[in-house]
């Protein structure tokens, strides 16, 4: 199983076939809204508004399993997500990324690439680089800020 035989719910509650996403750069991030990495949402739609038209998709899946940092409903985490970032890259609903219950994209970016200290999701707004034929490519850890993995999208976008 590949990452395009998986599907997830988006925030609007409609299901989304990541094999939508073929041919795309995607930058997959388990984020929360009540977290100190929070305002990477910033750097993350920077990210996604400089480069969306060559290919980059940003992810963004919330995550209430950290300190109980993204208490709020899908409603209220894209309205925040919006008011707070202008947040316009996808947000799909909120997912468990550890656990019995992990969503099947978290059990499979980690089987793909595990973490220093063994393969759980250790905090909000790690990130996962996937190249434009679902492989995933790298991790980055929680403190990794998005405009430090510029030049690793930029090498997969390919040139312009």
């Amino acid at each position: 199983m590949g990452l395009y035989d998986l599907s997830a719910k988006l925030n609007n509650g409609r299901n989304k076939k990541l094999a939508d996403y073929k041919g795309k750069v995607l930058l997959i991030v388990n984020s929360a809204s009540k977290c100190g990495f929070t305002p990477q949402y910033e750097g993350l739609q920077s990210l996604y508004a400089k480069y969306k038209d060559r290919g980059l998709e940003v992810l963004g899946f919330p995550c209430d399993q950290f300190g109980h940092q993204e208490p709020g409903s899908d409603d209220e985490i894209k309205s925040f997500c919006q008011v707070n970032y202008g947040v316009d890259f996808p947000l799909f609903s909120k997912i468990e990324v550890n656990g019995d219950d992990a969503h099947p994209l978290y059990k499979f970016l980690k089987s793909e690439k595990g973490g220093l200290l063994g393969d759980s999701i250790k905090w909000n707004f790690t990130k996962f680089l996937v190249d434009k034929k679902g492989n995933v490519v790298e991790r980055f850890a929680p403190t990794t800020p998005p405009t430090a993995i510029e030049p690793q999208i930029e090498k997969l976008l390919g040139k312009q």
